[in-house]
């Protein structure tokens, strides 16, 4: 599974307003369930905390990948949020956090999950894709950098 397989447009979030971690993670989840039909706030806030307290998905280099697994969800939904103030998010290298990719998948999706994840961190890899992610400013742009550039191979 790519990104570019569950990414919608309509998913996307260029200017996120929280400074905190939580209030990120709730920024993005009350988003989400306003576009996405059944997907209930309070239960995939709290999946996404539970995840968080494992340990952070804060990856490095500016990067978080949240994502919490659900009962009642039938497939993996994704929300991609910028903020360029960034967010203090316990991230692995210290630094704040700008791009986010909000990841809800069903509970027994184990190997979908880890194929997305993998996709999304070979996107991330680059720092030409996560400079342009940075500079565009609306969806439909980053929507296209994306889908042109989620090859089997990374950004391309």
């Amino acid at each position: 599974m790519r990104l570019a397989d569950v990414l919608r447009r309509e998913h996307i979030m260029l200017d996120l307003k929280s400074r905190a971690k939580n209030d990120l993670l709730g920024e993005m989840i009350t988003f989400l369930c306003e576009k996405v039909e059944g997907l209930d706030r309070d239960t995939a806030y709290a999946a996404l905390l539970k995840r968080e307290e494992l340990g952070t998905t804060g990856i490095g280099h500016g990067v978080a990948i949240p994502h919490g697994k659900l009962k009642g969800v039938d497939k993996v939904i994704v929300c991609f949020g910028r903020s360029v103030a960034g967010v203090e998010f316990d991230s692995m290298d210290a630094e704040p956090v700008h791009l986010f990719f909000l990841i809800v998948a069903p509970e027994n999706s184990a190997a979908a999950h880890l194929k997305l994840l993998a996709s999304i961190s070979r996107l991330l890899k680059s720092n030409e894709f996560r400079t342009k992610l940075m500079s565009l400013d609306n969806p439909t742009d980053i929507f296209r950098l994306i889908m042109e550039s989620d090859t089997p191979y990374g950004y391309h």
